[in-house]
């Protein structure tokens, strides 16, 4: 079994499992942008923050902080009797399990991943929380496939994108350089009948003064 909660925003799901047995099969299929909560050196239940696509840890609010901290306190025997406990979370591909731990015990991928954090008491947004509360008896195997198949239609679909963006990009490139050269080409052939106007132009000058300026056979000056 496994409760699912709603944040006071409306616009992420909380989820944890009922023990150590569905906390098992938390940590095994979880999602790539689930992010795991507990508190730091004792015994809790394990929560998950499930982020939109693409999000970053860096994009939990302050609000979404205080709400997983607050419920994973409250679902600690020990920490739910002090006042205030540090909290611990990561990435949930950041959880690593061996075969040599005990239900629910975890370890990191990359320890300097894991994020830490005081929580205080709070049995306001605790009860906000568990007034959204549901039970449900999902196939985590299941919904961890379907996900995947989604993350690779995804990359296929972005591929794809990619590609065709690529091919129209490389066709402007081909297209600019043939317009550079064809203007390249007219430039030279104005420049050409520019050579041959100037010619013929000085060719006509000379022809002109010539006329002008020719001597006559008897000496004089012809006009």
């Amino acid at each position: 079994m496994v409760f699912y909660f709603t944040s006071g925003c409306g616009e992420y799901t909380f989820y944890m499992g009922k023990d150590k047995y569905e906390n098992e099969d938390l940590i095994k299929y979880g999602f790539p942008e689930d992010v795991w909560f507990h508190v730091d050196d004792m015994s809790s239940a394990h929560v998950y923050l499930r982020q939109k696509p693409g999000e970053k840890l860096e994009d939990i609010t302050p609000e979404l902080l205080l709400e997983c901290g607050s419920l994973v306190k409250a679902n600690s025997i020990s920490g739910c009797k002090m006042n205030s406990v540090y909290v611990i979370y990561t990435r949930w591909k950041n959880l690593k399990k061996t075969s040599r731990m005990v239900e629910g015990e975890v370890s990191y991928h990359r320890p300097q991943n894991v994020k830490r954090m005081e929580v205080e008491k709070n049995k306001p947004i605790v009860n906000a929380l568990n007034r959204t509360k549901l039970e449900k008896h999902p196939d985590l195997w299941q919904l961890q496939k379907d996900r995947e198949r989604e993350l690779i239609d995804e990359k296929k679909q972005n591929r794809k994108l990619q590609i065709a963006q690529d091919r129209e990009k490389e066709k402007k490139r081909k297209l600019k350089i043939l317009k550079a050269k064809e203007k390249g080409i007219e430039m030279d052939e104005d420049i050409n009948l520019t050579i041959e106007r100037t010619r013929m132009e000085n060719l006509n000058m000379c022809d002109e003064e010539s006329s002008e300026g020719s001597v006559a056979s008897d000496g004089s000056w012809g006009f």
